[in-house]
């Protein structure tokens, strides 16, 4: 058990040491501009790079690949499987629409921006969240047949709110050394919160983060059809310490070229993560890959998409029109090359790609947190029941 601690732990304090060692020598200051600045605001200088048409064709034609590979599996090795029968369906249960009742309410707020109730609308994001959140979970248990985080598991649900701050402000202190994918500009243009006050705010609004995609990954798994679209399919074995020697060259190379190697603060993290966990031989997504299951991987992806469209809509409206600024927790996107095409949204259309690997990260995390402080992490009771009857 100790042995295993130390394997869990040491790659990851070498992912973490590894950039600021890289800084060193990459700037004179020794560190990157606007490090430690919390909430991170925009880098200015060195420029962002603007558009550049190759980068994003090539792009481009990567995202067709993954749409064509997730609409037509069978063309690429997948196997037609049985839906299992669906569940009976529960009535919706009553935090669904207390949720919903929340929800509403505070993307009126957050929107619309009444002066009389300004005070209020300051604090609208996170509530908006924990809102919409509920509600997932009530349909969740509505269409599972009663089963749901929180109504089944409460105590797990708490520990995803408790890892989710910790393991967004982890992933928020990587995005100093790519120089600001995103930053938030609002931080410093509303005079009526204090510096505390939107710190705090902001640690409310990590707490969201995990919850809301595990949400996700649930309601996913209530369709029969898509639960198994991807579970018959080809036996690929990872190699866990390539995965995370990658991870480490990447992360440190994005030190020294942040513009260039911008997208592997969104891929690099997971890859430590993936290869920590097969190098121990711990199931998780990527272990069912080897038995041709790409179900858990692929879903939880699309669980970050999906979430995602959310994420960046509800951000757009709350500062569109600019005035009067409101939404302390509003992020603008900074990324070179492929900035553009904004479809109600500061997210980039091509930038949504990012989402997928960033879901697969939030789940090797967690289940990264659950080895090393001794929780189970079993989101599914399909998965409780499969992966203790494997031990």
């Amino acid at each position: 058990m100790r042995s295993q601690k130390k394997g869990l732990i040491l790659p990851i304090v070498a992912l973490t040491i590894l950039p600021l060692i890289a800084s060193w020598f990459a700037y004179a200051d020794h560190l990157p501009p606007g490090f430690g600045v919390f909430p991170p605001l925009q880098v200015t200088e060195p420029p962002t790079p603007g558009f550049n048409l190759t980068i994003f064709l090539v792009l481009l034609a990567v995202e067709a690949f993954l749409i064509f590979f997730l609409v037509f599996p069978q063309k690429f090795g997948f196997k037609p499987v049985e839906p299992p029968t669906p569940y009976d369906r529960k009535p919706l249960p009553w935090w669904f629409w207390a949720g919903l009742i929340i929800t509403l309410f505070f993307w009126y707020l957050m929107w619309a921006r009444p002066e009389p109730l300004m005070n209020l609308v300051y604090l609208a994001f996170p509530p908006l969240w924990w809102g919409f959140i509920t509600l997932i979970d009530g349909l969740v248990y509505s269409r599972s047949g009663g089963y749901s985080l929180m109504s089944k598991k409460p105590k797990l649900f708490a520990i995803t709110i408790v890892v989710s701050m910790f393991a967004w402000f982890y992933f928020e202190y990587f995005d100093y050394f790519a120089l600001g994918n995103w930053y938030y500009p609002n931080t410093v243009l509303i005079p009526a919160l204090s510096h505390p006050e939107i710190v705090v705010l902001y640690l409310v609004a990590y707490t969201t983060v995990w919850p809301a995609v595990f949400e996700w990954y649930a309601l996913l798994h209530t369709f029969p059809k898509l639960a198994v679209k991807y579970s018959d399919g080809p036996k690929v074995k990872l190699p866990g310490t390539a995965l995370l020697l990658v991870s480490l060259a990447l992360i440190t190379i994005m030190v020294f070229y942040p513009y260039p190697f911008f997208w592997a603060i969104w891929v690099g993290i997971m890859l430590a993560f993936s290869g920590v966990l097969v190098m121990l031989s711990i199931p998780s997504p990527l272990s069912e890959l080897a038995k041709g299951n790409w179900s858990p991987m692929i879903l939880i992806a699309l669980s970050a998409l999906f979430n995602g469209f959310f994420w960046e809509m509800w951000n757009y409206g709350s500062s569109h029109p600019t005035n009067p600024i409101s939404n302390p927790n509003y992020w603008v996107y900074d990324v070179p090359y492929v900035n553009v095409i904004h479809i109600f949204s500061e997210m980039p259309l091509e930038g949504y790609l990012g989402y997928m690997p960033f879901g697969l990260m939030v789940w090797l995390m967690f289940i990264w947190a659950g080895k090393v402080f001794g929780f189970d992490t079993y989101l599914l009771k399909e998965d409780e029941r499969k992966y203790n009857s494997e031990v």
